[in-house]
């Protein structure tokens, strides 16, 4: 008998019938062959193609098993990740949604016999964090997916860097809290009133006032004890002070230079201070310009932008003779290397090789002398190096006076 004619009545009937699940102990799964009641499925059976599907299964048994198991718990998977994510759901449900599409795997052409079995696979394999209870089990997708991993990773450590600048902030409001309240208790004093008894006769105030000290000072915090102020005693009509450095030298000084002791130590403290002021570690003396062609240098300015600080280049050639001025070729980071930039010197500083690198001396005695850097004296921000042309040992060159350089070819 053969099929029936498109549009008409039973052709419409057996496309309703053959719509939606049918029953899963009459679909062939070698055949992928769905029939709609058990005699259909008996006329199936005694078929030739389907024998021929049964041999090929006998042959290799677990090659099928295998595959269909696999593309099981692929298209399960493929649901739970898909609709439920990573949350706690039923393992029915998810089984029901998946039944729905017509063409899915059947479980009982798999490994597994039912579908707890299967759930217990997943939570010993650890695809899902598995669990049992009263109204049936329940499954945690595990997304193990690298694209996954990263993004939590990375709101893993931003959370962390977000608490760290927490903790940090709560603990300096802490200590300023704690630093307030010991300036506060010791500010304030007990107060004790004046309490006067009767019996007392009238108050008097013996006041007896010392003798002026002489004026001899020590020297300020910091200066050995030889190096003293003295402030001679002259006559009434003369105001003229003499003054003993810290050196040991006499100054005159007229009286509305120096009128007391404190002013002239004041003046003496700043005068030695400003003496001790040193240049920063890598910023070579701005007296004499220093840049050179083929120098490797580092910008030291923020005036620029924050990508430009701290970026190391190549002095391409000095564009003033004095040497003041130079281009500039950025070398690092990526993101503005190639870029050509007119800087002062004032704006760079030297960079520092490491150990057994050539550099070029660019101040001092040896200036324009290559030599290699022998030892690197970090606390006194100092070099030893080996000068090549003479084979001459020099010791503790300061950084700001050598730097890398790129050898001509």
């Amino acid at each position: 008998m053969g099929k029936h004619e498109v549009g008409t009545p039973k052709y419409i009937a057996n496309k309703i019938k053959s719509k939606g699940l049918q029953k899963l102990r009459w679909y062939c799964q070698m055949c992928q062959k769905q029939c709609r009641d058990e005699n259909g499925f008996k006329c199936h059976t005694m078929s030739e193609s389907h024998h021929r599907q049964l041999l090929l299964f006998s042959d290799n048994a677990s090659k099928y098993m295998d595959q269909f198991s696999r593309e099981f718990s692929d298209g399960f998977l493929n649901l739970l990740k898909r609709q439920f994510g990573t949350r706690r759901v039923l393992s029915n449900r998810v089984y029901q949604d998946y039944i729905t599409d017509r063409q899915h795997m059947h479980m009982n052409a798999t490994q597994w016999l039912s579908l707890t079995a299967y759930v217990k696979w997943l939570g010993r394999t650890g695809k899902c964090v598995v669990d049992e209870t009263e109204k049936g089990w329940y499954i945690t997708y595990i997304d193990r997916d690298p694209e996954t991993l990263a993004a939590e990773e990375k709101k893993a450590k931003k959370q962390k860097m977000d608490k760290d600048d927490q903790e940090r902030l709560m603990d300096f409001i802490e200590k300023q809290v704690e630093k307030g309240k010991k300036e506060e208790n010791n500010e304030t004093e007990e107060i004790t009133p004046l309490i006067r008894s009767e019996e007392d006769g009238p108050l008097v105030l013996d006041i007896k006032l010392k003798p002026k000290p002489s004026l001899l000072m020590g020297p300020p915090l910091g200066l050995p004890k030889k190096s003293v102020l003295k402030i001679k005693n002259e006559p009434e009509d003369s105001d003229n002070i003499s003054i003993s450095d810290w050196n040991g030298n006499d100054r005159s000084r007229e009286p509305s230079e120096c009128r007391s002791t404190i002013s002239c130590k004041r003046k003496f403290e700043k005068d030695e201070d400003s003496s001790q002021v040193k240049d920063a570690p890598n910023r070579p003396s701005t007296s004499q310009g220093w840049l050179q062609e083929n120098l490797v240098v580092k910008i030291i300015t923020k005036s620029l932008g924050s990508k430009y600080y701290k970026a190391k280049g190549v002095v391409q050639s000095p564009v003033l003779e004095s040497g003041f001025v130079g281009k500039v070729k950025l070398t690092s980071p990526e993101e503005v290397e190639g870029h050509v930039i007119k800087l002062d010197q004032e704006h760079l500083e030297t960079v520092i090789p490491a150990i057994g690198k050539e550099v070029l001396i660019i101040q001092g005695k040896y200036r324009g002398s290559v030599a290699t850097v022998e030892k690197v004296r970090v606390e006194d921000y100092a070099v030893d190096v080996n000068i090549i042309e003479n084979d001459k040992y020099v010791k503790r060159i300061p950084y700001e006076s050598i730097c890398k350089f790129i050898k001509k070819d």
